[in-house]
């Protein structure tokens, strides 16, 4: 605490306080935080999830835009069937969302 007091102690005329130099830089970094990297990694966390969470029968589009219906899950693929009987296995890191919400209806 003394330490803080020390830093906004007056100084001599002509010099800036050195915490007053260093506070717009610890402003810009707080508010590059909270609105660009804290939301990203909430982001990631929510897509590891739902890959984890994958299951049979679910519908879902992977990051190439195909969109499929889910037949089979393993430890790191899933295989899909994309329209008439056509079946592709991907790798679970490929499926990015699953199609509620976006003109599918249960």
């Amino acid at each position: 605490m003394n330490t803080l007091f020390i830093l906004l102690e007056a100084t001599p005329a002509g010099e800036p306080n050195a915490l007053m130099q260093f506070l717009p830089l610890l402003l810009i970094l707080v508010v590059f935080y909270f609105f660009f990297i804290r939301p990203q990694q909430k982001k990631a966390k929510d897509q590891k999830k739902f890959r984890e969470e994958l299951k049979k029968g679910q519908k879902i589009v992977t990051i190439g835009g195909i969109h499929g219906k889910i037949l089979e899950v393993k430890e790191s693929t899933v295989m899909i069937e994309v329209g008439n009987g056509v079946k592709m296995t991907i790798e679970k890191s490929a499926v990015a969302m699953d199609t509620v919400g976006i003109g599918d209806k249960k």
